[in-house]
């Protein structure tokens, strides 16, 4: 329970941090962008690293990369799905969420990431 609340606190310093940062840079839409998930992913592996050593860090971010490869493809079919199928957006998502389980699962049984 104490590691939520770390990483809680953790995360909400890094995402104020570089939503600060994006307020001083431009485009201001670079704040959004690394405010979120990769905040989030800094104060994990921070703790993964703490608690549990860096060979376990190492397999949680190979895991994490997988997962962001995985996303950025979920994006694309997303999109495509949306404009030249012209789906909505429930079943775009839906199909896409198949290709990213795929991709996800499939980097890391390629790179035998454990989680």
């Amino acid at each position: 329970m104490s590691e939520y609340v770390i990483r809680f606190f953790l995360g909400g310093i890094a995402v104020s941090a570089f939503a600060m940062v994006g307020d001083i840079l431009r485009p201001k839409s670079f704040a959004g962008l690394f405010s979120a998930a990769p905040s989030v992913a800094l104060a994990t592996l921070g703790i993964a690293v703490y608690l549990h050593g860096a060979g376990y860090a190492a397999v949680q971010s190979r895991a994490m990369i997988a997962g962001a490869i995985a996303l950025a493809i979920y994006s694309v079919v997303v999109c495509q799905l949306l404009v030249r199928a012209r789906l909505t957006a429930m079943p775009a998502a839906l199909i896409s969420l198949v290709v990213w389980l795929m991709v996800a699962f499939g980097l890391l049984a390629m790179f035998g990431a454990r989680t």
